[in-house]
């Protein structure tokens, strides 16, 4: 790592990491073989864990917008944020000029800039691992739900073996052992420790729910390069 990249402070070099990676990972997303598969069964996912449409839903962390697009294609109204700025730029090519697409705003998924009582639900998948301060982030969360309000993330134990278990150049160098110490949830052996700190965020009612539809189209047509096929999972819990 550079004197400049150390400058930087732990979700800047998060974020640059994500913005470097847009590109392949928007692209794998969006494999043509298995697009058409993974759309309808991300959003049985989605249709099964939230309140009927049309809701407000806040995607946290969207990435280059694939989970937002999906909800939007349900019929919810959708704002979705990310920090990495080369994700927000896939995802607002995506967009185009359709009729029904979600609003992509730059922000924090730690500290979400919305009022209180904003949103009947809040989502975000593959987030939690890599967020600097879940509790904190569970709160704010909590606060902009409207009462009876949804949380639906979906996430699964990535790095069981510890983050060293990556060994690429870009994450090497983004991921360094600051960034590493600062994500208490990265080296999870069990999807129970992120239940465990929605729970203790006050949300009610939180489950747990194995995507084996989506472990099978995983075994069948790859995980992404460099990843380790895994179960995923919905951890869902009321405001």
């Amino acid at each position: 790592m550079t004197t400049t990249d150390q400058a930087l402070t732990v979700q800047d070099r998060i974020d640059r990491y994500w913005s470097d990676r847009a590109a392949s990972y928007d692209d794998h997303q969006r494999r043509p073989d298995r697009l058409p598969l993974n759309d309808a069964a991300w959003e049985d996912v989605w249709a099964e864990a939230l309140p009927p449409a049309p809701a407000t839903v806040l995607d946290v962390g969207t990435g280059s917008g694939y989970v937002a697009f999906r909800l939007a294609a349900l019929g919810h109204d959708v704002t979705a944020t990310d920090r990495a700025a080369g994700m927000l730029e896939r995802a607002r090519q995506h967009a185009g000029d359709g009729t029904r697409v979600p609003r992509f705003r730059h922000g924090d998924a730690v500290a979400p800039d919305f009022n209180d009582g904003a949103f009947d639900a809040v989502v975000n998948r593959y987030v939690m691992w890599t967020l600097r301060d879940p509790v904190t982030a569970l709160a704010n969360w909590r606060r902009l739900l409207r009462p009876g309000g949804t949380l639906a993330l979906v996430d699964s134990t990535w790095f069981p073996d510890g983050l060293d278990a990556d060994t690429t150049d870009d994450f090497v160098r983004w991921y360094d052992d600051e960034v590493r110490s600062a994500l208490p949830l990265a080296p999870s052996r069990s999807i129970g420790d992120t239940a465990d700190v929605v729970a203790a965020a006050g949300f009610r009612g939180v489950t747990v729910t194995p995507l084996t539809r989506i472990l099978e189209l995983d075994r069948e047509y790859g995980a992404a390069p460099g990843h380790e096929v895994r179960l995923q999972f919905l951890v869902r819990a009321s405001a």
